[in-house]
C-alpha cells in the first residue's frame, strides 16, 4: 500500500515540478520500471513462493518465512529494485530543482531572513526537504539490503538491533515523506481552487519546513522504545522529535488551508473536497500518533491496533486522499469536462468508510486488541466484532474507489481517442 501511494505522490510531483524547473524524463521512467519490477518480483514471492515474514520484514524474519527457498532471494531482489528505483526518481527531482535554485534558495533561507528575493515557491520548498529527508533513508535501505544478503550468501549473522534501526529509519521516514509529497501538491493546487492568488513562503512556513526536515530523522526511534538496549539518550531524542516533527507542518498547513476555504466561494467538487478532509483527517491522525509516541502511552498501545488506526488515518484518510485530489484535478485539467453527478455519492462513501474502517482500529487499540494476529484470545474477544465493523468500513472504501477509477478511465479514454 505505502509503495503505490509513494509512487502516486512521486507522479504529481514530478508533473507539477515542470512549472518551475526542467524534469527530464529518463529518471522518472527508470523508476517507474523498476517499480514495475519489484512489484511483480513481490507478487511472485508471495503468491508462488507463499513467502511472508509475519510483520514487515524485520530481521531476521525473512530468513524463517515458510515457503519456497527461492522466494526469500526474490523478495530481497524486489526491494532492491524498488529502492534503487526511487532512489533515482528522487535523486532526478533533486538534481532538476538544485540546477534552478542553490540550495539555501531551494530551503528559502532568504525568506526566514526576512528577503523576499529570490522568491522560492512553498511547493519547491516543501518537495526540497522532502527529497532530502528521503536521500539517506535510501542510503539505509541499500545498506540494510547489503547485510541481508551478506547473510543470505554466507551465512554470517547480522546484529539485530542495527538491522531494526535501519528498518525503521527507511521505511519510517518514507512514509512521513510520502505524505510531504502530498502536502507540495496542496500547496500548489489548492489556492488556484478556490480562486485564489498562489500561496508565498512567509518566514514562518520556511522555518516549519526546514524544522520538519531535520525532526524526521529521528522521529522513528519511537518504535523501539521496547528495545531495552537501545540508548538512554536515543530514546529521548525519539520522544522529542515525535513530538516536535508533525506540529509545525500540520499546524502552519491547517491554518492555511482554513485561511484560504473562509469566505472564498469555493466550489466543492472532488479536488478541493479531496484535499481539505485529507488535511483535516492528517491532524486526527497526527494527533494519534503523537499519543502512541509518548513513552507511557506507548508501552500500552503500539502492540495494539492504535498503531494502524493512526496510521491508516493520516495515509487512507489524508494521503491517498491527496492524490486523488490531484488525479481529479489532472483529469479536469485535461479533459475539460466541468462536473459530475458522482462527486458527492463517491466522497462520501469514501469519507464513511475511511472513518468506520479506522475507527474500528481505534477502538480495538483502546481494548488494548493487539495486532499481528488473526485470531483473538477470549479476553480480548471483541477484537472479531471490531474487525467485522471495520470490514464494512472497508467495502465502502473500496466501492468508492472503483467507482471512481471507472469514472476517471472514462474520461480519460475520451481525451485519448478525441
Amino acid at each position: 500500500m505505502v509503495g503505490i501511494w509513494f509512487v502516486m505522490s512521486m507522479a504529481g510531483v514530478s508533473y507539477l515540478l515542470r512549472r518551475y524547473v526542467e524534469v527530464r524524463l529518463w529518471p522518472m521512467t527508470f523508476g517507474y520500471v523498476l517499480t514495475l519490477v519489484g512489484v511483480v518480483l513481490l507478487l511472485g514471492a508471495i503468491f508462488l513462493g507463499d513467502f511472508h515474514t509475519g510483520w514487515y520484514f524485520l530481521y531476521p524474519l525473512p530468513f524463517y518465512a515458510r515457503g519456497e527457498e527461492w522466494a526469500t532471494l526474490a523478495f530481497l531482489f524486489s526491494l532492491g529494485s524498488l529502492g534503487i528505483g526511487w532512489f533515482v526518481w528522487s535523486l532526478g527531482l533533486l538534481v532538476a530543482i538544485l540546477k534552478r535554485y542553490s540550495l539555501p534558495q531551494a530551503l528559502a533561507w532568504q525568506h526566514i531572513a526576512g528577503k523576499s528575493e529570490p522568491e522560492t515557491p512553498p511547493f519547491i520548498l516543501i518537495t526540497t526537504t522532502t527529497l532530502l529527508g528521503l536521500v539517506p533513508a535510501f542510503v539505509a535501505a541499500v545498506v540494510l539490503l547489503v547485510l541481508f544478503f551478506v547473510e543470505y550468501l554466507s551465512g554470517v549473522k547480522q546484529d539485530a538491533l542495527l538491522m531494526k534501526n535501519l528498518t525503521f529509519y527507511f521505511g519510517h521516514t518514507l512514509v512521513n515523506e510520502m505524505l510531504y509529497f502530498g502536502i507540495a501538491t496542496l500547496y500548489e493546487l489548492f489556492p488556484s481552487l478556490a480562486g485564489k492568488p498562489p500561496y508565498k513562503t512567509k518566514p514562518y512556513v520556511a522555518i516549519a519546513w526546514n524544522l520538519v526536515l531535520v525532526v524526521v530523522w529521528t522521529a522513528y526511534f519511537h518504535h523501539l522504545y521496547m528495545d531495552f538496549v537501545q540508548p538512554t539518550a536515543v530514546q529521548y531524542i525519539g520522544q522529542i522529535a515525535s513530538w516536535i516533527a508533525p506540529i509545525p507542518a500540520v499546524a502552519v498547513t491547517t491554518f492555511t488551508v482554513l485561511a484560504t476555504v473562509f469566505r472564498s466561494g469555493m466550489q466543492w467538487w472532488l479536488a478541493p473536497a479531496f484535499f481539505f478532509f485529507g488535511v483535516m483527517f492528517w491532524i486526527i491522525g497526527g494527533a494519534g500518533a503523537i499519543l502512541d509516541a509518548i513513552v507511557a502511552n506507548n508501552f500500552v498501545l503500539h502492540n495494539t491496533l492504535w498503531v494502524p488506526a493512526h496510521f491508516h488515518t493520516y495515509n487512507l484518510l489524508g494521503n491517498v486522499l491527496f492524490s486523488l485530489g490531484f488525479i481529479s484535478w489532472f483529469v479536469r485539467e485535461t479533459s475539460g469536462e466541468e462536473g459530475s453527478r458522482l462527486y458527492r455519492p463517491v466522497m462520501v462513501l469514501y469519507l464513511l468508510g475511511g472513518v468506520v474502517f479506522v475507527l474500528a482500529f481505534y477502538l480495538a487499540g483502546a481494548s488494548s486488541v493487539m495486532r499481528r494476529v488473526d485470531k483473538y484470545p477470549e479476553l480480548v474477544a471483541q477484537g472479531g466484532t471490531l474487525a467485522l465493523f471495520g470490514g464494512l468500513g472497508a467495502l465502502l472504501v473500496l466501492t468508492a474507489v472503483l467507482v471512481y477509477v471507472v469514472h476517471v478511465v472514462r474520461r480519460c479514454a475520451r481525451v485519448l481517442v478525441s
